[in-house]
């Protein structure tokens, strides 16, 4: 077996975050009384937050403060008077109760029994964590990295050592870190010099010159590639 110990993102590679963002943020809206508020600014929001969680990747703001900026900066935009920090604090409180699991996420973490799983991820602990413990995955892993804890998010090296401190790994060539983001698992594991898998289910471009040691449209490719000692599988 090549790889003893996978490294899995949670959104978008286990958890389908998309539909857990949307039915969160739908519920907050009717809260605040816009029953129509995900239908009127659900594109705005998505690009004011892509560019934010950019930023949180090169370190320019924190993971508390991409919280309420990304609402402060919706509301603006739309002249809309609403407290950023409650709303904010209202998406979250739901957001951990959106439990959507990626097609073959939970039969291909029971198949690989034999490897040590763990997860490292961006995000809020609390949320995080509330998702994961309301998942068939609750007790699949073996330790939660989660960047708020860590104090360090992918794709910066803080967060790996703080990863293989937690597990107590010493051979980074038996470690594969899987996720759907180049610019954060991808790249982060390349700057750790771990092995990296791109899940890339829809296809996406990579033109950015960051180049995993694996490419996959489905999580179950993963099996193949754990008991599979040549890179050959990259696509």
């Amino acid at each position: 077996m090549k790889y003893k110990v996978l490294l899995f993102d949670v959104d978008d590679t286990l958890f389908d975050f998309g539909i857990s963002e949307k039915k969160a943020l739908n519920k907050t809206f009717v809260d605040f009384g816009l029953p129509t508020g995900l239908v009127d600014y659900e594109d705005s929001y998505k690009e004011i937050s892509r560019v934010l969680w950019e930023e949180l990747e090169q370190g320019i703001l924190t993971l508390s403060e991409l919280g309420v900026e990304r609402f402060r900066k919706l509301f603006l935009a739309h002249k809309l008077e609403i407290n950023a920090d409650i709303f904010n604090s209202t998406y979250l409180s739901y957001l951990g109760t959106e439990i959507h699991m990626v097609s073959g996420a939970v039969d291909l973490c029971n198949t690989l029994a034999d490897c040590r799983l763990a997860i490292i991820t961006n995000g809020f602990t609390d949320v995080q964590k509330s998702r994961i413990k309301g998942s068939p995955l609750c007790d699949i892993f073996e330790h939660t990295i989660i960047s708020e804890e860590a104090g360090f998010q992918k794709p910066a090296r803080g967060i790996f050592d703080y990863a293989f401190s937690k597990l107590q790994i010493a051979d980074k060539a038996s470690v594969l870190m899987i996720g759907d983001s180049v610019t954060s698992d991808i790249q982060g594991g390349i700057n750790y010099g771990i092995d990296t898998c791109w899940f890339n289910p829809h296809c996406k471009e990579n033109n950015i010159g960051i180049k995993p040691t694996y490419e996959i449209r489905e999580l179950t490719e993963i099996i193949k590639i754990v008991g599979n000692s040549k890179k050959s599988l990259t696509t």
